[in-house]
């Protein structure tokens, strides 16, 4: 009662000060207006999932959470038909675009694998044997470095603008999707499937900064041992997708709902780590590891006041999608897992960074067809490929007409390699023989087109997408002498189940491209037509910084809230 007498019992002067105090500092502590568009962002997040295709985002939109993929869609500039656009869709490629913004005939990652012309031996598309994994086993054709890329990217640009003084990290659960994103000068950290650690190579460092070594000691891949992965959502969540009964159980690969994470010998070991990557559990593991590099290099918070970049491949959906397909109930519940584990991050994003500091640019390496099993049920021409009966019997017609054997030497479809010494030593003409053997191809089960190289360097064929896009991907130095087109639903498999990608239609090329990020981007849903390509050069605008060299790409002024 004394406290309270002497509260009233105060004079009206004071009351007043004090109630403007108050009301002062109730105004200083509102939300305080975002940073104009002029203004440059404190961190550009760049999250890639591999093997998604736009329709998946837009088919399970409704079912997820608030501050995942819903929150990017509805606060942010989303293009429903944007595409890679080059016509051999698979990982390397597509990682190599988004942010070099150039296509396979100038980047020189013409696929994951591909046949050196010169040795006709097999080539990875990151390996360097000059380098090797920080502490792990490193294998000959793994992945350690970005000698393979022959251009520069967003971040290049970035740490040549800012002295090196921007840092620019790339995270992923494949070699190839850290590295190709995080470019010549940045930093990839990538996922170990021996220990399940995530490491650098010596390309980068020497050894790991102490951020790093605290997060291996901790072993947190562990934690998932003796998990298991069950749907998230109910039964009815997922009625309209395919019957499990469509994906035939292998010992290695389960078809159905529950998957344990385990392995034979009773402790986490190779297999373990390994069967970790087709699970939710992969992109847990990357995000924690993105947490612990913003924590650790201060990615957002620069002491020197410039932008940083972080790079985030999430590469669990691609195993999902091959494994199932896109139209399945795992595939489903993945991306649904995925939804909540980015809601998570990006929640974190914003306590350490700022959401108003934050660009955001979400956006896939390619997309998926249906399994050949499930596209047959709605009676569409579906079906596999085994690329090394193809071959074998081209091999024979060739040497039935021209008496010369093993004429395609060396094969890593979509490229066929032909002897040319041979053909040669023979005196036949080179454009008759890549003629003959296109005209073999075309008739086979599954073909839709063969190009050739005497086509190619001609610059000869018709004026459609399919030329276009596949003209993008072939490289003169790299690529091979016959490039094969399979029809639409086919592709090239020596697997009995599962499907895959690769080709320049729709349902590969078409992928999310979202950028979001409240001063900067202008939201809404954008129906023009727009490439991964275009978001190197739309970042470089928005970051003041010269585009990549070869970036082809253009700026989507259409989504920028300043001109």
């Amino acid at each position: 009662m004394r406290a309270l007498f002497i509260a009233t019992a105060r004079p009206l002067a004071a009351l007043v000060l004090s109630t403007l105090s108050t009301l002062s500092a109730l105004a200083a502590a509102k939300p305080q207006t975002p940073p104009s568009p002029t203004a440059l962002p404190k961190l550009v997040l760049v999250l890639v999932v591999d093997g998604l295709p736009a329709e998946q985002l837009q088919r399970y939109r409704a079912q997820f959470g608030p501050g995942g993929f819903r929150r990017l869609l509805e606060q942010g500039a989303s293009f429903s038909n944007a595409h890679q656009a080059h016509g051999v869709t698979v990982t390397a490629v597509g990682h190599a675009a988004i942010l070099s913004g150039a296509y396979p005939y100038q980047h020189g990652v013409i696929g994951n694998n591909w046949i050196d012309p010169a040795s006709h031996a097999p080539v990875y598309c990151t390996e360097d044997s000059a380098h090797t994994y920080i502490g792990e086993d490193t294998r000959a054709s793994d992945g350690t470095s970005p000698m393979r890329l022959r251009v520069d990217t967003l971040g290049d640009q970035l740490r040549y603008a800012t002295g090196n003084r921007a840092k620019v990290i790339a995270v992923s659960g494949k070699d190839r999707g850290a590295i190709l994103l995080g470019g010549k000068s940045g930093t990839a950290y990538m996922y170990m499937d021996k220990t399940g650690n995530f490491a650098s190579s010596t390309y980068y460092m020497q050894a790991h900064p102490q951020w790093v070594q605290r997060y291996q000691s901790a072993k947190p891949q562990e934690a998932y041992y003796g998990k298991t992965w069950r749907p998230l959502l109910a039964d009815s969540a997922y009625a309209s997708d395919a019957p499990d009964a469509l994906y035939p159980a292998t010992p290695a690969s389960p078809n159905h709902f529950p998957f344990s994470m385990y392995s034979d010998n009773g402790a986490p070991d190779a297999d373990y780590y390994n069967r970790l990557k087709a699970s939710p559990f992969l992109d847990a593991l990357t995000l924690d590891f993105a947490r612990a590099a913003v924590d650790g290099e201060q990615l957002g918070n620069n002491p020197a006041g410039v932008p940083d970049l972080l790079g985030v491949s999430l590469s669990a959906h691609d195993y999902v999608n091959h494994a199932y397909g896109p139209e399945s109930k795992m595939s489903h519940d993945h991306l649904q897992r995925l939804d909540r584990l980015l809601a998570d991050f990006m929640a974190y994003l914003d306590r350490k960074v700022g959401a108003d500091n934050i660009l955001v640019v979400l956006t896939a390496d390619h997309g998926f067809p249906n399994t050949p099993e499930y596209a047959k049920t709605a009676h569409i021409d579906a079906g596999r490929i085994d690329n090394n009966k193809l071959v074998d019997g081209l091999n024979a017609a060739l040497a039935k007409r021209y008496g010369v054997d093993k004429l395609v030497i060396a094969q890593s479809v979509p490229n066929l390699h032909l002897d040319y010494a041979a053909i040669d030593g023979k005196q036949l003409a080179r454009g008759a023989v890549e003629a003959s053997a296109a005209d073999y191809l075309a008739a086979q089960p599954g073909i839709a087109q063969v190009y050739t190289r005497s086509q190619f360097e001609a610059g000869t064929g018709s004026a459609t997408r399919m030329d276009l896009l596949m003209r993008r991907a072939w490289h003169r130095q790299l690529s091979g002498d016959l490039v094969v087109v399979t029809k639409p639903y086919w592709y090239f498999s020596t697997s009995a189940s599962g499907t895959s990608h690769g080709s320049p239609y729709a349902y590969d090329t078409n992928v999310p491209l979202v950028l979001a990020g409240r001063p900067w981007i202008r939201a809404g849903s954008y129906g023009q037509y727009a490439e991964v390509v275009d978001i190197a050069p739309t970042l470089a605008h928005l970051l003041r910084v010269r585009p990549p060299a070869a970036a082809e790409g253009r700026v989507l002024t259409e989504l920028l809230k300043a001109p």
